[in-house]
């Protein structure tokens, strides 16, 4: 059963939102050759604390960061440690806040210090990919027309659709009814009706889709070492068009 959001909860969600979208916005102004990306996720908390919220992932099933904070072929799930950014690398923030009980869950990548024209491109790619998908949330959609959206804006450019991850409803937990893939059959699924919140993110390599986990047991890589690009928006669906919760000027 995919939960419906009330009024009033949805003003929480909105709530929520805000506050991921901001704490995220900050992080991004941090990113910078030498930081550390333990660095960024203590900064993470401060911005937390600020906002009047907490991480929706430290703890979460045992996860040790605030944030996700994963590099070049890290695909998602990494962890904040002494790695230092690089000139050429680029960084996927992932941030999930628990507002007054509600969940905001945003993530984008961004280049360290500038990217080649090949990097430049999977980055909007990615990033157009969401927003094609968002474009399909529409009240008396189907939940596969979100997903064949973004399959189809990744494969034309050349490049896979991660499958073993996939987006999610959100609300009062952070993984709620339905999963979204990033890839599927336009038409199918459950249908898209007022109330609903979903976390749509596109996580898109340059190589083959190929993942798997590292020894650690959080960060998930390509298998062939390829880069790999986030992008994700907490997103309400309603009688007209879609609210994008998280929505961030930058973006």
């Amino acid at each position: 059963m995919i939960p419906i959001k009330s009024e009033a909860e949805i003003e929480c969600m909105r709530v929520a939102g805000r506050a991921a979208s901001s704490v995220l916005g900050k992080l991004v102004g941090l990113v910078r050759p030498g930081i550390t990306t333990k660095e960024i996720d203590d900064a993470a908390a401060e911005f937390m604390s600020e906002a009047g919220c907490k991480s929706a992932f430290l703890g979460y099933r045992g996860f040790p960061s605030n944030t996700c904070i994963s590099v070049n072929e890290e695909v998602v799930h990494g962890i904040g440690s002494g790695r230092r950014l690089q000139v050429g690398d680029i960084v996927k923030l992932d941030v999930g806040v628990d507002k007054g009980g509600w969940i905001g869950d945003t993530a984008t990548t961004v280049s360290v210090g500038g990217a080649d024209a090949g990097t430049a491109k999977l980055l909007n790619v990615t990033e157009n990919a969401l927003l094609a998908a968002i474009q399909h949330a529409y009240s008396g959609k189907r939940l596969g027309d979100i997903c064949s959206a973004v399959q189809r804006v990744v494969e034309s450019n050349g490049f896979s659709v991660v499958r073993e991850f996939v987006g999610h409803g959100v609300g009062r937990n952070l993984h709620e009814e339905p999963q979204i893939p990033n890839f599927g059959k336009a038409g199918t699924g459950p249908k898209l009706k007022p109330g609903m919140t979903l976390a749509i993110e596109p996580m898109v390599n340059v190589g083959r889709a190929d993942v798997k986990i590292l020894a650690d047991n959080w960060t998930v890589v390509t298998k062939d070492g390829s880069l790999s690009a986030h992008f994700e928006h907490t997103v309400l669906i309603t009688r007209g068009e879609p609210e994008i919760l998280t929505w961030r000027e930058a973006l």
